[in-house]
């Protein structure tokens, strides 16, 4: 039976045999079962290589943070992960940087903390009552690594190389021209998808080619 720890890019956690390119956490949300009892336990939402330093450590330990388990990095950034500081550092420092020069709206500092940037992402990933947030925009506006669905349609979707490419938890299937002149919901937060547009190019899963 697989563990529920896969998240699909509406931030959901979900059981699949299928294994992801990408770990990370939320923090501990699991129980001493290993049940999944709450979303996130923490603002920190990081993304994670699979491995690092040799570093061994059972799966949903009792008290320890759950570990997550993403496609690729596009889905990870949909549900509203960044690269982690430690395991990731030149991604983290390039993210970072990246998002400070998109977003200057968002903060009055220069260089603030980590922090400041996980508590704004937090308001643009998830609402009180724990819902994913989205928007709409056209999707001319748009740069490849976004995830979105389509009118009509509860699908996701990674915006890449003029297509579209269905999101499923094996990889990338039903692969299709991206249409132009439509508005569509985006799935990505609005800062990282900023991000992305000033050069951050997240990972994506082999499927999409």
């Amino acid at each position: 039976m697989p563990e529920q720890n896969r998240v699909t890019p509406f931030g959901e956690i979900i059981a699949t045999p299928h294994r992801g390119t990408f770990m990370g956490n939320r923090g501990v949300l699991h129980d001493d079962d290993g049940a999944i009892k709450r979303q996130y336990a923490l603002e920190r939402w990081i993304i994670c290589v699979l491995e690092f330093k040799n570093r061994r450590r059972p799966i949903m330990q009792p008290g320890r943070y759950t570990e997550l388990f993403f496609l690729d990095e596009a889905t990870a950034m949909a549900a509203g992960h960044r690269p982690c500081a430690e395991c990731r550092r030149a991604d983290y420092n390039r993210f970072k940087r990246l998002w400070l020069q998109a977003n200057r709206d968002l903060l009055a500092a220069t260089n603030p903390r980590i922090e400041a940037v996980d508590h704004i992402i937090q308001r643009e990933r998830i609402d009180a009552d724990g819902q994913q947030v989205t928007y709409n925009d056209s999707i001319d506006n748009l740069p490849d690594g976004v995830m979105i669905t389509l009118p009509g349609r509860d699908v996701a979707y990674l915006v890449w190389q003029n297509r579209l490419h269905e999101w499923s938890p094996a990889g990338y299937q039903r692969h299709r021209n991206k249409p132009e002149n439509m508005v569509v919901r985006v799935l990505t937060p609005r800062s990282i998808v900023r991000t992305i547009a000033a050069g951050y190019t997240p990972e994506v899963h082999s499927s999409v080619r």
